[in-house]
């Protein structure tokens, strides 16, 4: 059973939901990534999503998209992302990663080569935008063999049959993109989620994690009301960019912190 699987299950049993903070690997800088995920898992996140940055993150929106942009100018890519993970891994061997990102680096390199790479950087999960599910059953298969999860996103307009397609190969948890559009493009209609999600659950015993819209701690509630996990990754971008170095832990700290204690 994998961290993510062990994660949701000790929650669960203490009638908790899981925080899940994104954010982009080498943004602002390498230096402060490392920094940066132990802050996370100081003040409360339970897992830790890190985004590969890429050229082109067709999902994600403005804010994302240039933290690609820096990290891409740091020299920042999927091999150094991965490096990085390696890096947290030697003080934190219990806070699951989940890689998020896009199938042309993976491609790139070889999606057998990338297994190898995540399994010895001891990565939980990995999120591919872009993968179909019709086009990823090697890729899949290849991180089940090593039991890493494969998580898949469900948005507003993902129809039923499709839902039934994707939880068969999907493992860890289903991500339940709350809106239509780019990620921090818009506010989470609730009442909405709420149907879709509830949908959602009668294909599958996975638990449901909700982001792209999630922008504050009263969204961060309402949200963590109806599923099982909240992902909070623009509004984290938005503090790398408006803090500067010497108060950039400290800031994204109290973030979570707050998130943390209205999901609770």
């Amino acid at each position: 059973m994998s961290k993510i699987q062990t994660t949701f299950l000790r929650l669960k049993s203490e009638n908790k939901k899981a925080l899940i903070p994104f954010i982009t690997a080498g943004d602002p800088h390498p230096d402060m990534t490392v920094k940066m995920l132990h802050a996370l898992v100081e003040s409360g996140a339970d897992m830790i999503e890190v985004g590969i940055p890429f050229s082109d993150p067709m999902a994600d929106g403005p804010v994302i998209q240039r933290a690609s942009e820096r990290a891409l100018a740091n020299n920042v890519g999927i091999k150094k992302t991965i490096q990085l993970v390696n890096e947290f891994r030697k003080k934190d061997t219990k806070t699951p990663i989940i890689l998020m990102g896009y199938a042309n680096p993976i491609e790139a390199i070889g999606i057998e080569h990338f297994v190898d790479l995540i399994r010895d950087a001891d990565v939980d999960g990995v999120i591919t935008v872009d993968y179909p599910p019709e086009e990823s059953k090697d890729f899949v298969a290849l991180l089940k063999k090593h039991e890493i999860d494969s998580i898949f996103l469900l948005s507003p307009t993902t129809e039923d049959n499709r839902i039934s397609l994707i939880v068969e190969q999907a493992t860890g948890f289903l991500y339940y993109v709350s809106l239509k559009g780019v990620t921090g493009s818009a506010n989470i209609d609730i009442n909405q989620v709420t149907k879709r999600v509830k949908n959602i659950k009668k294909y599958s015993d996975l638990p449901v994690a909700v982001g792209f819209g999630v922008k504050d701690a009263e969204t961060a509630k309402q949200v963590a009301l109806i599923s099982d996990a909240v992902v909070i990754g623009s509004r984290i971008i938005n503090e790398v960019e408006n803090s500067n170095q010497e108060d950039l832990l400290e800031n994204i700290r109290n973030l979570m912190s707050e998130m943390k204690r209205n999901i609770s």
